[in-house]
């Protein structure tokens, strides 16, 4: 078995319970609260590797298609950007008064960790690699950030509000979460070059 310690950065903070994050670059972060020993978490580690594992995977089959794909470059995110401002908020009206709520600013940019974003404020953000993706999966984005209007958080109460308005969240989500990583690689390599 894989000495995956050996290279995880660990985090430590206030925080409860440990948590793992393998990065878009396959690296392990391991976020430990204060008090947790070295030893506790070598052990929480080992107990996880199947998980870690199958998520480099992940990352390194995300590179394959990003690098199979070709890397954007500015002038295509510049496009993607432009069609998501014609879009998106066309979208956001749409389902606005579905959800029964208001909202401010929407604003198009070219993240590297988010699909979306709502400010208390009730400012939207899109990400314009949105626009790769099929209408099903703006849609999913534009009916969960427009649901953080009543919820600011992911509880039960904000995903039976999501799921009142949009009945396939799940599966575009999950469309998302397994075809994402690989279209933010292909704006991370375009903007490296």
């Amino acid at each position: 078995m894989k000495d995956y310690m050996a290279e995880a950065e660990i985090i430590y903070s206030s925080r409860k319970s440990l948590g793992l994050q393998v990065t878009q670059d396959g690296r392990l972060v391991v976020r430990a609260p204060f008090r947790m020993s070295r030893a506790e978490i070598e052990e929480f580690v080992r107990e996880k590797s199947g998980w870690i594992e199958k998520h480099l995977e992940r990352v390194s089959e995300e590179a394959r298609t990003a690098e199979d794909e070709g890397a954007l470059s500015y002038e295509e995110i510049q496009q993607l950007a432009d069609k998501a401002l014609k879009y998106i908020p066309e979208r956001v009206k749409y389902y606005a008064p579905l959800v029964g709520v208001t909202y401010g600013r929407i604003t198009i940019r070219n993240q590297r960790s988010r699909w979306g974003s709502c400010s208390a404020e009730g400012n939207l953000n899109f990400n314009c690699l949105l626009m790769l993706t099929p209408p099903e999966v703006i849609d999913s984005v534009v009916v969960h950030e427009l649901c953080h209007r009543l919820e600011m958080n992911h509880s039960d109460r904000f995903y039976r509000e999501v799921l009142r308005v949009f009945p396939d969240y799940y599966r575009w989500h999950a469309w998302l979460k397994e075809n994402g990583g690989s279209l933010i690689r292909r704006m991370t390599a375009g903007a490296a070059r």
